[in-house]
């Protein structure tokens, strides 16, 4: 038969865990959303860098040929 003092001792530190990783899985997802917006924000700004090339590119091309 368990002792009652370690029985609640078990039970008291399994709640805690249960505390943790509620927390734990809240920051991961938290994390995972905020990478996917950086990715999606670096993807935009590449584009935009391409964007920006090609009309000053362009722009110089026909500039140079007047």
């Amino acid at each position: 038969m368990m002792d009652p003092e370690v029985l609640e001792r078990i039970t008291a530190r399994r709640a805690e865990l249960d505390g943790l990783e509620e927390q734990l899985a809240k920051q991961l997802a938290e994390v995972r959303a905020e990478r996917d917006e950086l990715a999606v924000s670096e993807r935009v700004w590449q584009r935009m860098r391409e964007i920006l090339a090609d009309e000053r590119g362009e722009a110089g091309y026909v500039g140079g040929t007047n």
